[in-house]
């Protein structure tokens, strides 16, 4: 049922701090430890924490050197997707960014 509100505009999770609303109860735990600081998910390797877990795997990553996502077209894999991605747009030319002073066009966000 939980998984169902995704696909109906329906969010009953409220957050009483940013009155933030959210479709799963989940998505509000989540949520609130931006506001709580907490960070229960930690690293066994080096003792740094996080809020989620999805985050927590990205990052033994780091120590275990695993780069799941691979590059078609060259030897090159990377540790997350997103990497992977910008990565890609050189084979395809693609600069979905642009400047906002010089109108130059980007591969990718420099902040």
């Amino acid at each position: 049922m939980e998984h169902q509100k995704t696909y109906t505009e329906e969010k009953p999770y409220q957050c009483d701090v940013c009155e933030k609303w959210f479709t799963q109860s989940s998505g509000l735990i989540r949520h609130q430890r931006t506001h709580t600081g907490e960070k229960p998910y930690q690293c066994d390797v080096c003792d740094k924490s996080f809020a989620q877990h999805f985050y927590l795997k990205v990052h033994h990553r780091i120590h275990t050197g695993e780069k799941p996502y691979h590059c078609d077209v060259y030897d090159k894999s990377f540790a997350q997707n997103c990497y992977l991605k910008v990565h890609h747009r050189t084979h395809t030319g693609e600069k979905p960014y642009q400047c906002d002073v010089c109108k130059n066009r980007l591969l990718k966000v420099l902040v």
